[in-house]
């Protein structure tokens, strides 16, 4: 079958390899869909973990049931699935709390070596990914490509339930990248209004087909007499640091009212990871600064049902899609940015 290979910094081969091995209490897959992220465009650009020989990138998977090993329960061939990269180890503090996302020996489908990911014709499922991992069925009649969206989808779900995000909420969301526009139609689907600040003008016009109610270039305009005149004086009730970028997570605590919520949801580079926030106002202002990481894998069955029902609109978040054959194209595309989200498609996968 066929396989993309990361094998070195921006080296990507799409080779023959070897069919994957069905265990007893697992499944194999014919992928149809996976999305590129930004963690894969990290990745790629690092290439492979030093000693792995390469790895088939992929995380955000949508495909069909081909296999059933003779103790993976509740499965049928045939079925359709979507697939997050999450596994836990079951047995840690957070684990045992139910805290998933947290675990002490997470590993990543398509990131960790020895778990491959969905940039291939078929993947195994284990059965340590079936019972730890984020694996649901796919509602019925959902197109395989917008199911793909359910994981990046899974954790913007996931910081809104944390932030507490409500009607009349005034959101700022800082980055109008997928993820920015993810928070843009989340929040805006929980009844806020949204303020969406981005330097970047191509990207202010994609964002723009999510209808925020206001769109500011940082770089032009003072960010903070915007929200300022926008909430009478008060400031926003939530910002979103959507973007690694540490300068907007101390304008967020600037921005944000007395008694509100900043969340940082996108990480910084693991080689200049510290920021500078103004700890008085945190303090005196009784500011909520939070972190949002993953998600609980019962966020994936709801994101799913919500793309399902067009709350989550997949035809206009999924702007580019590549065969198997382009799979370092569409690395290539998401790196530098262009349109929005990038989906491999594949045909052949069983």
């Amino acid at each position: 079958m066929k396989a993309a290979l990361l094998t070195g910094p921006e080296r990507v081969e799409v080779r023959d390899v070897a069919e994957p091995v069905l265990g007893d209490d697992g499944l194999i897959v014919a992928i149809r869909a996976c999305g590129i992220c930004g963690s894969d465009v990290r990745r790629y650009r690092d290439g492979p973990p030093a000693g792995s020989g390469g790895i088939t990138p992929g995380h955000e998977v949508a495909g069909t049931v081909v296999a059933i090993g003779p103790r993976a329960g509740g499965w049928r061939v045939g079925q359709a699935l979507a697939l997050a990269p999450d596994v836990h180890c079951g047995r840690c503090w957070y684990c045992r709390r139910g805290m998933f996302n947290l675990c002490d020996d997470l590993h990543f489908v398509g990131i960790t070596p020895g778990y491959p990911g969905g940039l291939a014709e078929r993947m195994a499922v284990t059965g340590e990914v079936l019972r730890n991992g984020v694996v649901h069925p796919m509602p019925e009649g959902l197109d395989f490509a917008a199911a793909s969206l359910a994981e990046p989808a899974c954790s913007v779900l996931a910081s809104h339930r944390k932030a507490r995000t409500s009607l009349g909420d005034t959101v700022v969301v800082m980055g109008a990248g997928p993820i920015g526009c993810l928070h843009v139609v989340v929040a805006k689907a929980r009844g806020a209004r949204v303020i969406v600040s981005e330097p970047s003008a191509p990207r202010r016009h994609v964002a723009a087909r999510f209808a925020p109610d206001a769109m500011v270039d940082p770089a032009a305009e003072d960010l903070g007499a915007v929200v300022r005149r926008l909430t009478g004086g008060l400031g926003a009730d939530i910002v979103i640091c959507a973007n690694p970028v540490a300068a907007t997570q101390g304008q967020a605590v600037e921005i944000v009212r007395k008694a509100g919520r900043v969340v940082l949801f996108g990480g910084l580079p693991k080689a200049d990871p510290k920021t500078v926030l103004d700890s008085n106002r945190i303090h005196y202002g009784e500011i909520e600064v939070v972190g949002a990481f993953s998600y609980h894998p019962t966020v994936h069955a709801e994101a799913l049902e919500l793309i399902r029902r067009g709350v989550i609109p997949a035809d206009r978040l999924i702007t580019h899609r590549f065969d198997l054959a382009h799979a370092a194209r569409a690395l290539e595309a998401t790196a530098r940015g262009e349109g929005l989200k990038v989906v491999v498609t594949v045909e052949s996968g069983g």
